[in-house]
């Protein structure tokens, strides 16, 4: 085999890789793990469920093992207080989201209907796919290098954002500071849990409610606001 000053490129890369620090190696399989996530996500939601879990989980997961480090999957009291109160905090937005038209043209993303036997199933696989996605942004690249500091915060936004590209116009919007909001609680709670539960609680419930008639009638300023990234 070639050899590059007497090293093999095998173990070059693997000398190299040793000495990087954990933040940058974070960093640099956070960013492999995206581009795998944007070029070959599938649209199905049972595949996508086992594609989000084998990319968003087990390669955070398996990142952190081998090096001794935990990305937020922890519990304690903390979490589960903050758990609730950031889903309660988050709550109205889903409920007039709900009744934005964009909203309601573009869930439930994958088709569903309220009956329990085919709606259950949805919810749960809905859970999972929140938690693969705290566990990459929340997990990886916030709580899991939080020794930089409260900046770890700031990380994930920008790319949060792009993955959300695709959504309705006031989604996209709120993606950015809804990454921040919760990235700060996680931070805070040493723990992924409280983006997980409101996460995917939400997803449940928007999903839920977009299902059914609208709460209430969008006031003529919510219907323009939801818009307003267009314009921008």
């Amino acid at each position: 085999m070639e050899r590059l000053e007497g090293i093999t490129p095998g173990r070059w890369v693997r000398r190299w890789l040793s000495n990087r620090s954990w933040f940058q190696k974070s960093l640099l399989v956070g960013a492999i793990l995206t581009l795998l996530w944007m070029s070959f996500v599938p649209s199905e939601l049972e595949r996508r469920v086992v594609f989000d879990t084998v990319v968003l989980i087990v390669g955070p997961l398996a990142l952190g093992v081998t090096h001794g480090r935990h990305i937020g999957w922890n519990i304690n009291r903390i979490a589960i207080r903050n758990g609730v109160l950031l889903s309660l905090f988050v709550l109205p937005f889903y409920l007039i989201g709900s009744t934005l038209p964009s909203i309601r043209t573009y869930y439930p993303m994958w088709q569903t209907t309220l009956a329990p036997a085919e709606f259950l199933p949805h919810a749960v696989q809905l859970f999972i796919l929140a938690l693969a996605a705290e566990t990459y942004y929340r997990g990886l690249l916030c709580v899991g290098v939080k020794e930089i500091g409260f900046k770890a915060v700031f990380i994930s936004p920008i790319v949060y954002m792009i993955h959300h590209a695709s959504k309705p116009p006031i989604e996209f919007l709120l993606s950015g500071p809804t990454d921040v909001l919760f990235g700060a609680v996680d931070y805070h709670s040493n723990s992924i849990l409280p983006s997980v539960l409101a996460h995917g609680a939400g997803l449940v419930l928007l999903d839920y409610l977009v299902l059914r008639d609208p709460l209430f009638d969008p006031t003529p300023a919510l219907r323009y606001l939801e818009w307003l990234p267009v314009a921008l």
